[in-house]
């Protein structure tokens, strides 16, 4: 699979666009919304402006040289709603990124797949709708599925990928390796609303307006507090590997507390949590947790943990030197 087709000239088809072009592959970005001929053009050419801009910063943080943006610039052909059906009668795989409104979507999906070849892949990339709503819209949903990229997506690694029920296995299978070659980190998840990080992320930054609302914390302390902190750490270790790390005890007793006491149901324990507890399924400490940690050596894994947390504190300057440079006076009273 050589030959990628974004579909939608916004911000993720650019982005799309500007990842594949840069992993070495051509790249064909396609805006599908009728408009007049003058227009068109100048949504692709701002399109093609906007991806020139990045790589120009990636030149200045040192990742590019001037001829090697110039390369992955070339790679990136624009084609507009006339052009669409040609463009895409060459893809291997095609990325529908038009706006979050179904009857865009289906719109979309529908001319995609009367256009494309049967062998081709087709993936949305909505983050809202799921796939087996969409996959209404295409003639062979075993080469359909999701995946959701994150802003901005030629520089955040995940990508979510979803399959749907007729979804076949090596479609999902020839996405991710897809994805990987393309230098992204797909994660595969159920077809459910929000996938992981959404969904994880529609709850922090809820409970982090409620807290400016309710007065904890001005918004600049309660940002500093999850860069410094709750960035930093989730950062090296994921929430379910920090569950088993610190133990599934502390999260059960402070769920049950911060309930009580702000009189929250959100805070109330999900059910595996309560079981794992009275199972004695609590993490490092019993061996089993969510992970299995019976054939691991608990103390490599530790020191490397935390080895992961100073290079990420000396890369982030958050490590603070030693005070002095003598005994004395480093010494206490």
């Amino acid at each position: 699979m050589t030959r990628i087709a974004a579909v939608g000239a916004g911000r993720m088809g650019r982005g799309i666009g500007q990842v594949f072009a840069y992993a070495g592959f051509e790249v064909a970005l396609i805006d599908v919304k009728p408009r007049g001929r003058d227009a068109a053009a100048a949504t692709l050419a701002d399109a093609v402006e906007e991806i020139g801009r990045n790589l120009s910063f990636l030149e200045s943080a040192g990742v590019l040289t001037p001829a090697q943006s110039e390369t992955i610039l070339a790679r990136v052909g624009t084609h507009d709603a006339e052009a669409a059906d040609a463009a895409l009668a060459g893809a291997d795989v095609v990325f529908e990124g038009v706006p979050e409104v179904m009857a865009a979507k289906r719109a979309a999906l529908r001319q995609i797949s009367a256009a494309v070849r049967p062998d081709t892949i087709v993936a949305s990339t909505t983050s809202t709708m799921q796939v087996d709503e969409l996959a209404a819209f295409v003639a062979r949903p075993e080469r359909f599925l999701n995946a959701h990229w994150l802003n901005p997506a030629y520089l955040i690694p995940l990508v979510e990928v979803s399959a749907g029920a007729a979804t076949a296995e090596a479609t999902v299978e020839a996405m991710t390796a897809l994805l990987a070659r393309a230098g992204k980190q797909p994660v595969r998840c159920a077809a459910r609303p929000g996938f992981i990080v959404p969904r994880i992320q529609a709850l922090a930054m809820n409970e982090a307006a409620r807290m400016v609302e309710e007065g904890v914390a001005p918004p600049e302390e309660i940002d500093r507090a999850i860069r410094v902190g709750f960035g930093v750490r989730y950062a090296v270790m994921g929430l379910i590997e920090f569950i088993d790390w610190g133990g599934g005890d502390i999260l059960y007793y402070a769920s049950r507390y911060l309930k009580g006491a702000l009189d929250a149901e959100r805070y109330a324990a999900p059910e595996v949590v309560e079981t794992n507890m009275a199972e004695g399924r609590i993490g490092l400490r019993t061996g089993q947790g969510f992970y299995d940690f019976a054939d691991r050596d608990i103390d490599a894994y530790q020191r490397e943990t935390l080895r992961k947390f100073v290079d990420l504190l000396r890369h982030l300057d958050m490590l603070p030197a030693p005070a002095g440079s003598g005994a004395a006076e480093d010494e206490r009273p």
